[in-house]
């Protein structure tokens, strides 16, 4: 557990320490804003092809090795971001980090699975936790030591070398295969997870939870900015608030999720996902809002980790396919998201746009719990 926890930590501080630098990535190459969406959209691509491509390798290898591997290659692409003098390298570096890091996100997810299965109890909401807390970690530091003058290319050798040092230290502990049920004694057949549908049932509640939660990101501060006409520095909280939220109900899910079940959790989330946003437009001033996205945060937190724990445990797949298949659809919700407010807004107006929020809150909700019970999770 102890090793599945520093895996989580070092993805999350490495995907952090990254984020620091995107405008650096975009003065260092003199780049405009389409030049630099291109660059962002290079990780995503990445990130959901070798989803697309890789479950069957993660499988066949096991999760020890998967993680290594994905994770040493992350690192290394990470500490030649700021390195390759030229666009197109840096495109093939993004995207080549995007599809490590997709790599140890199954491998390490599939990995959190099984030491759940062998607790006997929930802990997959926990080790999300540990990601949020190693993303804001990364985001900390990298923002510190950039203020105290040190390079930025710097800084990601030094992110990169000690992510490396702890995945060689944490992977001997980390279990070398991971069980699944599709072994012929257990008199289950194997299924093609393109033929699943409990899998395209469990990724298409992810796609909708992943639209909400990708327009939060992207649209919460404009919405405080534009709308409640706050401050610069009131809006900015806006993002702190719904991350914040998101951290502090990761660590209380696994409690919950043991109490009253998988089904309850997600009705229950998802529900006050959908109180806070139509709270947080209804009542359009500094304090309602950000109670508004502080909600949101909470209802979110546990969508991915209960998903991901029962994309798991899928009869017939293999864990880390199951893994892959439903977050390849939930990443296609992260990138959708912010699209489909914009497109909206762009018709409407900023309120009416994220209220597709509040939609897909509702819809989760409803859905969500269905599915879960179908599977017997």
């Amino acid at each position: 557990r102890y090793a599945t926890m520093a895996l989580f930590f070092v993805a999350g501080m490495m995907y952090g320490s990254w984020g620091v630098h995107v405008p650096t990535v975009r003065d260092r190459f003199h780049l405009n804003p389409a030049m630099l969406s291109f660059a962002l959209l290079a990780v995503a691509v990445g990130s959901i092809v070798a989803m697309a491509t890789n479950a069957k390798w993660i499988a066949r290898v096991g999760t020890r090795r998967a993680c290594l591997t994905g994770g040493l290659a992350m690192s290394f692409a990470g500490m030649l971001i700021l390195v390759v003098p030229m666009y197109w390298m840096l495109l093939a570096v993004l995207a080549a980090f995007g599809a490590a890091m997709a790599t140890l996100d199954v491998a390490m997810n599939a990995e959190a699975s099984a030491v759940e299965e062998a607790l006997a109890r929930p802990i997959m909401s926990s080790l999300h936790g540990v990601f949020s807390v190693g993303g804001m970690a990364g985001a900390v530091v990298g923002g510190a030591v950039l203020s105290w003058g040190m390079a930025p290319a710097v800084h990601l050798l030094l992110a990169g070398g000690l992510c490396a040092l702890v995945l060689v230290v944490a992977c001997p502990a980390v279990l070398p295969h991971v069980p699944h049920h599709e072994r012929p004694d257990a008199g289950t057949p194997r299924v093609n997870r393109w033929r699943s549908s409990a899998l395209w049932a469990l990724g298409g509640i992810a796609l909708i939870a992943l639209v909400a939660e990708g327009a939060m990101y992207d649209w919460a501060t404009v919405y405080m900015r534009d709308v409640v006409l706050s401050t610069p520095a009131v809006a900015s909280a806006a993002y702190a608030a719904f991350s914040g939220g998101m951290a502090a109900a990761r660590f209380a899910g696994d409690a919950v999720r043991a109490r009253f079940g998988a089904p309850q959790l997600i009705m229950a989330s998802a529900s006050l996902a959908c109180a806070g946003m139509i709270g947080a437009l209804l009542l359009p001033y500094p304090v309602a809002a950000l109670t508004g996205f502080t909600l949101m945060g909470l209802g979110l937190a546990n969508m991915m980790p209960v998903l991901f724990a029962a994309a798991a445990r899928v009869e017939g797949v293999h864990a880390a396919e199951g893994l892959a298949h439903v977050a390849g659809l939930a990443y296609f919700g992260l990138l959708l998201g912010p699209v489909v407010i914009g497109g909206v807004t762009q018709m409407t107006s900023l309120p009416l746009g994220l209220s597709v929020v509040a939609l897909c809150a509702a819809l989760v909700a409803i859905t969500g719990p269905r599915v879960l019970r179908w599977l017997k999770i």
